[in-house]
């Protein structure tokens, strides 16, 4: 850092695109001060990962700075860890006059430092863009807190509403991600001057980030290839992020936009709620009448009825009787804008209200919730009169306009349905938007959701109820698109989902699924306090080798060979008959007969990842195999493979599993305890058996999906597998593996651990695998 010399240093918008080279290349990584830049020209550091140049703003990288220079020996190189570096051949070249890394904005590179200087007082903070196109700063930051020497997001600078939690020695406790990241790793330095918080790379081959997001969340990204995969992101609910919806606004996780305004408000700024941008809350369409008692009780102001709201904070109780007197005192105060009242009393808010969150219906923690509105944003007795006086007088015009209106609408209906057009032999319709926004009620009850797109319940003119899958992105939502249309189109299998139809206007992209009328298996294995919720052991059997069939007619009945790349409980789906069917085949990919492996890029979801792919070397149909067995110990136990025992302990499942199956303990011990053991034995034995086969860290010793079938249906006989090095590992070493945990709500759960380069090749030599092996 320059702080001692005169010459300072200026760039107006510098990008740091990390993206592989695509733009026109300046030709090297440095520029001189008599160089310039322009159009698509572009300086590229010397590994090609990093690219500098000026840019459209879309979710990229920016190094502001605003410090003047003069001289022409000054000259900038971009390096290979992505810092941008001035420096003046006038003088020493070590003599830095400035780097990126020490100023920077919302985004935080391996080899740069997050702190504080304990004698400048500086921090070094990331501050999020104000919206997606604009990178000025922005409402959150993520800082160090001196005296704690933890980290913090903060709302407005002011607000805390998430914290790293204090540094253990190896990570921060709040944040288990870090231990297990496959990428990056990170250190944490306190002496006399500084406290620095370091992010390295593991390797080179990969570029990753964490970023401060215009959304609140701290996120890190990872780009194995040319495109960022989502690693983790914390609050982990958008919800959690204080006041993301602004005044007025309410949150919903189970809902896209996640932000709506009440009625009676609207945004104050639609172009920034375009932009993802929802701070500014919303504002009343129609001023309130306050103590206007001149005015008829039609006219004076009344109240909304939110129900199921968790309700902000600054309440201000009231000492009344009754909800009738509650809203008396609040109609009285010119200031009130909401109150609510329950067993504890009545509670009013007199400021804006933040941090409304919508909560599933029946959530104990949900209140009724009433706003107070302008007498115009309901319909008054009087006015409903004479509209309906107006009806009866007009009914005759209105009975010709309406015969008129069915007429046009069968018409409409006709040619929408001879128009429709359609794909691989007939198999999949061609929807239009407008259609499937009428099917979901404007995509009103999300059903689940993952990283390229959220599901949606419908229901076609027939009744039938369907799934529809929305893509949110477009860039990545059309590799999906295609992936899943060619693919899912052409697949007919009891055990998969079928695709019935699809949508492509435009950026609009849908997948229209049959609908699962059981959910997901998550549903009704993890939720613990739900007693009509379990599965009975017949079930759970049929549901394991329904998988493994759906898997080998993916694997080995297919044209082409298609790995699934995500198996785990969300993307199983149960029909009305608890009928398993494989859903969500975005991440597959497709491997032709006449290759054995294919490389890609790290998806899935940590914990049922194989430890060849977490490795990053090229993968094979073993990868999916891997992942269900890891289901397979869910299925028997009912509860994520990592959980929190009640001293504070993480209990890992399948370690506990693999060490008694290779002593020959009691399987039964295994079993879900709200089962009471009401299991057949020997089915529990095989399935536990095919669970530590399937868990094999060196792959050829994994059997094919095929050999799985024949095994749990008792068609070849079983030897007992060996223990995987990877569980070795965390027998041995337990008070240094850290696992991340979710309730039975989440979307997925995460296993980390340093297992990626473990492997293990087994010594034995067992010809009944190996039959399955060779077939293979």
């Amino acid at each position: 850092m320059a702080t001692n010399t005169n010459r300072k240093v200026m760039f107006l918008a510098l990008l740091l695109c990390l993206v592989l080279k695509t733009h026109i290349a300046f030709g090297a990584e440095t520029i001189t001060a008599n160089q310039s830049l322009s159009g698509d020209q572009t300086i590229v550091s010397a590994s090609e990962v990093y690219e500098l140049g000026f840019f459209t703003p879309d979710s990229s990288l920016v190094n502001n700075v605003s410090f003047p220079t003069s001289g022409t020996s000054v000259r900038a190189t971009l390096q290979d860890d992505g810092n941008i570096v001035l420096l003046d051949d006038e003088f020493d070249e070590s003599k830095l006059l400035w780097q990126s890394f020490d100023y920077p904005t919302d985004t935080w590179l391996p080899g740069a430092s997050l702190g504080f200087n304990k004698i400048t007082k500086r921090k070094q903070i990331l501050t999020s863009w104000k919206n997606l196109e604009d990178p000025s700063p922005g409402l959150f930051t993520f800082e160090l807190v001196p005296s704690d020497g933890f980290y913090i997001i903060l709302w407005n600078r002011s607000r805390s509403y998430w914290t790293t939690g204090p540094w253990t020695g190896d990570i921060f406790t709040l944040v288990p991600e870090m231990r297990g990241d496959p990428i990056c790793y990170f250190k944490f330095v306190s002496n006399e001057s500084d406290i620095l918080f370091t992010m390295y790379a593991h390797n080179t081959s990969g570029v990753s980030r964490l970023v401060m997001d215009v959304s609140g969340q701290m996120k890190q990204l990872g780009q194995p290839s040319k495109r960022w995969n989502l690693l983790w992101s914390f609050p982990r609910q958008q919800c959690q992020v204080y006041a993301f919806c602004g005044a007025y606004g309410s949150c919903s996780e189970n809902s896209l936009p996640f932000c709506q305004c009440l009625m009676g408000f609207q945004p104050k700024s639609q172009r920034d709620w375009d932009l993802k941008d929802y701070s500014g809350g919303c504002m009343r369409k129609s001023q309130l009448n306050c103590l206007n008692n001149s005015l008829p009780n039609d006219e004076k102001d009344r109240f909304l009825e939110v129900p199921s709201m968790s309700v902000p904070e600054n309440a201000q109780s009231e000492p009344v009787r009754s909800i009738t007197e509650c809203e008396s005192t609040c109609l009285n105060n010119c200031h009130c804008i909401a109150y609510t009242y329950n067993t504890n009393g009545c509670s009013i808010w007199t400021r804006d209200l933040l941090n409304l969150n919508r909560l599933a219906t029946g959530d104990s923690n949900g209140r009724t919730l009433y706003v107070r509105l302008a007498a115009s944003e309901f319909q008054s007795t009087k006015k409903s009169k004479g509209k309906i006086v107006g009806v009866a007088v007009g009914s005759p015009v209105g009975l010709i306009v309406l015969l008129c209106l069915i007429l046009y609408l069968a018409l409409r209906h006709r040619r929408k349905t001879i128009g429709m057009g359609t794909l691989a032999g007939g198999s999949l319709v061609a929807f239009g938007y407008r259609d499937l926004q009428y099917a979901t009620k404007n995509f009103s009850e999300k059903l689940g959701g993952g990283g390229f797109g959220s599901v949606f319940k419908g229901k076609l003119n027939d009744s039938t109820d369907i799934a529809v899958k929305k893509l949110e992105s477009v860039h990545q939502g059309e590799k999906q698109f295609r992936t899943e249309v060619s693919t899912i189109g052409t697949l007919q299998h009891v055990n998969l989902v079928r695709l019935r139809g699809f949508c492509s206007q435009g950026t609009n992209k849908l997948l229209v699924y049959d609908y699962m009328s059981n959910g997901s298996l998550d549903s009704h294995l993890f939720c613990q306090n739900d007693s009509s919720n379990v599965l009975d052991w017949k079930t759970r059997f049929e549901i394991a080798v329904g998988t493994a069939r759906g898997l080998v007619y993916l694997h080995e009945k297919c044209r082409e060979c298609i790995i699934h790349c995500d198996i785990k409980p969300e993307n199983i789906l149960l029909d009305v008959e608890f009928c398993a069917k494989i859903a969500d085949f975005g991440l597959a990919k497709l491997v032709g007969r006449e290759f054995s492996r294919v490389l890609t890029t790290m998806r899935g979801t940590r914990g049922y990842l194989a430890p060849e792919w977490i490795a990053g070397v090229a993968i094979t149909p073993k990868a999916d195999v891997y992942s269900y067995g890891m289901m397979l110990f869910e299925l028997i136990s009912g509860k994520r493979n990592s959980e929190i025992s009640e001293d504070g302990k993480v209990q890992f499942f399948a370690t506990r599993a693999a060490r008694l199956i290779v002593e020959g303990g009691d399987v039964l011990s295994l079993l879900d305890t709200r089962l009471e053991g009401n299991a057949n034995i020997e089915e529990l034995r095989r399935v536990c058996v095919v669970s530590c086969w399937c868990i094999q860290d060196n792959e050829t010793q994994r059997p094919s999906m095929g050999c799985v079938v024949q095994m749990l249906e008792g068609i070849i006989e079983m030897e007992l597998p060996p223990v995987p090095r990877s569980i070795q590992l965390f027998v041995e070493n337990q008070d240094n593996i850290v696992f991340y945990t979710e309730s039975c709500s989440s979307q997925s759960s995460h296993l980390l651990s340093d297992m990626s380069s473990a492997s293990y090749e087994s010594k034995s030599n067992i010809s009944t695998m190996s039959m399955c092996l060779i077939n293979n």
